[in-house]
C-alpha cells in the first residue's frame, strides 16, 4: 500500500508538461500592432480615423448617452427646468464629452439643413467697429431705445452667452479686437414660434450672422436687436472659460488661432507688428528705396556669421543652403546702379531657440550708396524714435519689463537722439582695468592667447573653435551690452569681426561698423561696405581658414560676389535689422514666440501619433 502511494506521488511530481500553445501568425501581429499605431476605422460621427477597439468603444459609450436621452425625453418635464438651455448643462462636461455631443448635433444639422450650420454666404453691412463708431456716441440712441426702420448686418464670433428667461438672450459678438452686445428678444424675431429652438444651436465660440436693429439696453449699453442671427460656422470645441481665460504658454503658441480667439493682447501684438513692418516700409520709400526681393536658397550661405540649413534640389541632384542673409545680392544690385535697394523677408539660421532666437525670423536690409556707417548711424535714431512716436502717438519712452510683464523690474527706454556710443576695444579697457594689444594685432596668436586669458580670469565660458573674433564677442556680451538699456551703439569693431565692413579710415586694424543694442540685446547692425575685391578676397580666405579650424558659422568663398566687386561697387553704406526682436522691446515681450504667429515648437510625441503628419510648427 505504501509503495502504491508513493508510485501516485511520483506519478503527480513527474506529470508531463502541456503541449506548447498554438503559434500566432506573425501577419496577425503585424496587422494588430498596425492597427493600434494608426486608425484604419472611421467614426462616423467625428470622421476620425480610429481603432476598431477605439471605435467599439466610442460606439458603447454612445449607446448608454443615447438611453439616457431617451429616458430623459420621456419624463415629465418641469417648467422652471424648461427655462434652462442645453448649453449650460454643457458646461460642466470635459471637453471629449463636449466636443461628441457637440460633433453628432453639427452631423445631424448637416443632414437635415435645418438650418445649414456651413453656409456658403453671409452680406455684411458693417463692420463692428464701425458699428460702435456709427451708433456708439452719446445720444445717438437713447437707453431702452432702437432705431426701428434701421437695419444692420454683422458677423463675428460669440464669446459670452446668458439667457434671461426663455425670451432673452444676450450674447457678446466678438470681432476686429472689439465687441458688441446682442439682445436678441423673442418678439422682435422674424420667426417667434421657433425662437427658443432657433437659440439652441448657438455656443461659445461660434460664428454667426446678426440682421437687426441698433438699439441700447436699458441700462445703456450699445447692442443690435436681431430679427434673425445665422449660424455661419460652429465651434464644435469647449472653449476656455471665460474668467480664467488661456494662459498656457504651450498651447498659446501651438494654437495659434485659439490664443487669438481668447486674447486680445496676443492680438495687438501681431496688429504692433505689422504697424511697425509697414512703417520702416514707408520710411525707405520715402527717402528713394527699391524694395526688391533675392533668392532664398543659394550654393553658399554667406552675407552674415551663422550656421546654415541645408536642403537638396532633386532635378540638379545638388545640396543648397537656406539663406542666413540676403547681404549679399543685394549689393550686387547697387554694383548694377539700383543706388538705394531694401529686402523685408525671411533668414534662417540653424541655431539654438531660446528667449530671442528663433530658427527663421523677419529681417529688413538696406544698402545706399554713396553713404557711410555715420549716415546711417544718423538714419538709424530718425527711423526708430519716429517709429516710437507713430506707435505712441508722440511720446519717446517706453516702459521695459526684463523678466515679464507682472516683474516689478522695469526699465524706462529713452528713444530721442542722439544715443550714446560705446567705443568697443577703449570700453573693454575701461570695465577689465587692462590694455588691449595694438588693433592691428587683434588677429594674431599672440592676441588670442591674451583674450584666452582675458576670458579665464574673468570666468567668461567661450566653447571652441575659441578664435579671437568669438572671444571678442564673449567679453563684449558680458561687459559692454549690459550697459545698453536704452537704445545705444557698439562702435570700433576689430576687423576680424566682421568680414565684410570697410577698414576704419583712421584706425588701423578697425573696421567702421557698428550695433545698435536696448535692453542688453542686439537688434540692428551695420558697415561702411567692403568695396575693393583684393581685400574682399583676402577676408573671404581669412573665414575659410576658420571654418576648416571647425567654425561652422564662418563663411565660404563667393566667387560671383567677388567678380561683383570687381566691377565696381560704388561706396555704400548697409544696414540690417532683426525686426521680431525689435517688436519684443516695443511691446514689452520678453519672449521672441510672442511676436512669432508660429513659432518653431518641438514635437509633441504620444504613443498614437508619433507616426503621424507633422502639424504646422512642427507640432504633431
Amino acid at each position: 500500500m505504501q509503495r502504491l502511494i508513493s508510485l501516485r506521488s511520483s506519478a503527480l511530481l513527474f506529470r508531463p508538461p502541456p503541449p506548447p500553445p498554438r503559434c500566432i501568425a506573425p501577419v496577425f501581429l503585424r496587422r494588430m500592432a498596425t492597427e493600434n499605431a494608426a486608425g484604419t476605422h472611421k467614426d462616423p460621427v467625428t470622421g476620425e480615423m480610429i481603432s476598431k477597439t477605439e471605435l467599439k468603444r466610442r460606439e458603447k459609450a454612445r449607446k448608454i448617452e443615447a438611453a439616457k436621452a431617451e429616458k430623459a425625453a420621456a419624463a415629465p418635464q418641469k417648467a422652471p427646468a424648461a427655462a434652462k438651455s442645453s448649453a449650460a448643462d454643457e458646461e460642466n462636461l470635459s471637453p471629449n464629452q463636449y466636443y461628441e455631443i457637440r460633433s453628432r448635433h453639427i452631423q445631424k444639422l448637416k443632414e437635415t439643413k435645418n438650418p445649414n450650420p456651413y453656409p456658403h454666404k453671409f452680406e455684411v453691412s458693417i463692420s463692428i467697429t464701425d458699428f460702435i463708431q456709427k451708433y456708439g456716441p452719446e445720444g445717438k440712441i437713447q437707453s431702452g431705445q432702437k432705431l426701428d426702420g434701421i437695419t444692420e448686418c454683422l458677423a463675428g464670433r460669440i464669446h459670452n452667452v446668458r439667457a434671461s428667461g426663455q425670451n432673452l438672450r444676450f450674447y457678446d459678438l466678438h470681432g476686429e479686437g472689439t465687441k458688441v452686445q446682442i439682445m436678441a428678444n423673442k418678439q422682435d424675431a422674424k420667426d417667434p414660434d421657433n425662437f427658443v429652438a432657433n437659440h439652441e444651436h448657438f455656443r461659445r465660440g461660434d460664428i454667426v450672422g446678426v440682421i437687426g436693429t441698433p438699439s441700447r439696453t436699458k441700462k445703456g449699453e450699445l447692442s443690435i436687436a436681431p430679427s434673425e442671427m445665422i449660424l455661419l460656422a460652429p465651434n464644435l470645441h469647449q472653449l476656455p472659460s471665460a474668467h480664467f481665460g488661456l494662459k498656457d504658454q504651450e498651447t498659446r503658441y501651438r494654437k495659434r488661432y485659439l490664443d487669438l480667439i481668447m486674447n486680445d493682447d496676443t492680438r495687438r501684438i501681431f496688429v504692433t507688428r505689422s504697424r511697425v513692418i509697414n512703417y520702416v516700409r514707408r520710411f525707405l520709400d520715402n527717402l528713394g528705396f527699391l524694395e526688391v526681393e533675392t533668392p532664398m536658397m543659394s550654393m553658399i550661405a554667406g552675407g552674415a556669421t551663422a550656421k546654415p540649413f541645408v536642403t537638396h534640389h532633386n532635378d540638379l541632384d545638388l545640396d543648397l543652403y537656406l539663406r542666413i542673409a540676403p547681404e549679399l545680392y543685394l549689393k550686387e544690385l547697387i554694383v548694377g546702379g539700383l543706388d538705394r535697394v531694401y529686402e523685408i523677408g525671411r533668414v534662417f539660421r540653424n541655431e539654438g531657440i531660446d528667449l530671442t532666437h528663433n530658427p527663421e525670423f523677419t529681417i529688413c536690409e538696406f544698402y545706399m550708396a554713396y553713404a557711410d556707417m555715420y549716415d546711417i548711424m544718423d538714419l538709424t535714431e530718425s527711423l526708430v524714435e519716429g517709429m516710437v512716436k507713430y506707435l505712441t502717438g508722440g511720446k519717446t519712452t517706453l516702459e521695459y519689463h526684463p523678466e515679464g510683464k507682472n516683474s516689478d523690474k522695469v526699465y524706462q527706454l529713452e528713444f530721442k537722439r542722439p544715443w550714446p556710443r560705446y567705443d568697443m576695444i577703449g570700453t573693454l579697457e575701461e570695465k577689465l582695468g587692462v590694455k588691449f594689444p595694438p588693433s592691428d594685432t587683434l588677429h594674431t596668436d599672440e592676441a588670442n592667447k591674451f583674450l584666452r586669458e582675458l576670458c579665464q580670469k574673468h570666468n567668461v565660458e567661450c566653447s571652441e573653435p575659441r578664435t579671437n573674433a568669438r572671444l571678442l564677442d564673449k567679453l563684449v556680451g558680458e561687459f559692454i551690452e549690459p550697459l545698453c538699456i536704452s537704445p545705444a551703439f557698439i562702435v570700433g569693431h576689430p576687423q576680424v569681426m566682421s568680414p565684410l565692413a570697410k577698414y576704419h579710415r583712421s584706425r588701423p586694424g578697425l573696421c567702421e561698423r557698428f550695433e545698435g543694442f536696448m535692453c542688453g540685446k542686439e537688434f540692428c547692425n551695420a558697415y561702411t561696405e567692403l568695396n575693393d575685391p583684393f581685400e574682399q578676397r583676402l577676408r573671404f580666405e581669412e573665414q575659410l581658414r576658420q571654418k576648416e579650424q571647425g567654425d561652422d558659422e564662418a563663411q565660404g568663398i563667393d566667387e560671383t560676389f567677388v567678380d561683383a566687386l570687381e566691377h565696381g561697387l560704388p561706396p555704400t553704406g548697409g544696414w540690417g535689422i532683426g525686426i521680431d526682436r525689435l517688436v519684443m522691446f516695443l511691446t514689452d515681450s520678453t519672449n521672441i514666440k510672442e511676436v512669432l504667429l508660429f513659432p518653431a515648437m518641438k514635437p509633441i510625441e504620444t504613443a498614437a501619433n508619433t507616426t503621424g503628419p507633422v502639424g504646422p510648427s512642427g507640432q504633431v
